[in-house]
């Protein structure tokens, strides 16, 4: 894992809360949990890695990352990777008395528990979100921390309903994934189509489906968002920055920045540096 783990807890005040986000943790683990049962809720997500979840209600069940798993307070269970591999997880301990409609509504479900997931970097998106408020600790963002987890909830069963459109979906992932990696170089959405047997329609309908943006702004963003990054961590040009990010014309960045930041590049290191 690139990031170090890390364990955060905090109380909850007394009386009946619906919920309330009371821990949250992230490590890569490489041994079972056997046999335990924790007062509180649980959902576990796990981003890479294999091995099973067992419960009494919904018996020995595989676990393939990218899933997530829910553990409702008093469950008997164990869980781990394979033997000899390990994972990397995320986990959020929670209580209050939603949990009991979130089952009522079959948004989690006792005896299938399990989830596997066909978006992660949505789920990475709101553990992450979830985690920032969480740290925060001030009422405010505690009360954000646990609509964040409903919001997951939510995510998790809708992500199960369509586990019949799943070949499309995952199709749709890994386009994503291949742009991510190639964002900085030029990219040809024709021959990207092509390569995944689909048709540029179709491929910024995926995009429109699964982000909001056509691939295209997805690239523009990413390539804003790295050159935000080398503008306020490195003394780089303007010139080096816009063809370290995959415009070779600087004018042109310069104008697609301003588009967008509403600033120019030169405007938004000098604000950053003055903070």
């Amino acid at each position: 894992m690139n990031e170090s783990p890390i364990a955060l807890y905090r109380s909850v005040s007394s009386g009946h809360t619906a919920l309330a986000v009371t821990g949250f943790g992230r490590q890569r683990i490489g041994t079972r949990i056997a046999n335990r049962r924790l007062p509180i809720h649980a959902v576990v997500l796990v981003e890479t890695g294999n091995g099973t979840l067992q419960t009494l209600k919904a018996g020995v069940q595989e676990i393939n990352g990218p899933s997530l798993f829910w553990l409702p307070a008093g469950t008997l269970h164990s869980y781990g990777p394979t033997d000899g591999e390990s994972w990397e997880e995320r986990w959020v301990l929670f209580e209050g008395t939603l949990m009991a409609d979130l089952i009522r509504q079959r948004l989690i479900t006792p005896a299938e528990p399990a989830v596997r997931l066909q978006n992660l970097r949505e789920m990475q998106h709101h553990f992450s979100a979830l985690h920032s408020d969480f740290a925060a600790g001030d009422p405010l963002s505690l009360a954000s921390a646990a609509a964040t987890l409903h919001r997951i909830a939510v995510q998790a069963a809708r992500q199960a309903n369509s586990r019949k459109n799943g070949a499309d979906d995952v199709r749709a992932e890994l386009v994503i994934e291949t742009l991510q990696r190639r964002a900085f170089e030029p990219t040809d959405m024709h021959a990207l189509a092509l390569e995944f047997g689909m048709s540029p329609a179709t491929l910024r309908r995926h995009f429109q489906a699964a982000l909001g943006l056509s691939p295209k702004a997805f690239q523009l963003r990413l390539r804003i968002d790295r050159a935000k990054q080398l503008l306020t961590t490195s003394d780089l040009s303007i010139e080096a920055i816009s063809n370290a990010v995959g415009i070779e014309d600087a004018f042109y960045f310069s104008r697609l920045f301003q588009d967008r930041e509403h600033c120019s590049p030169s405007a938004f290191r000098r604000q950053h540096r003055r903070l």
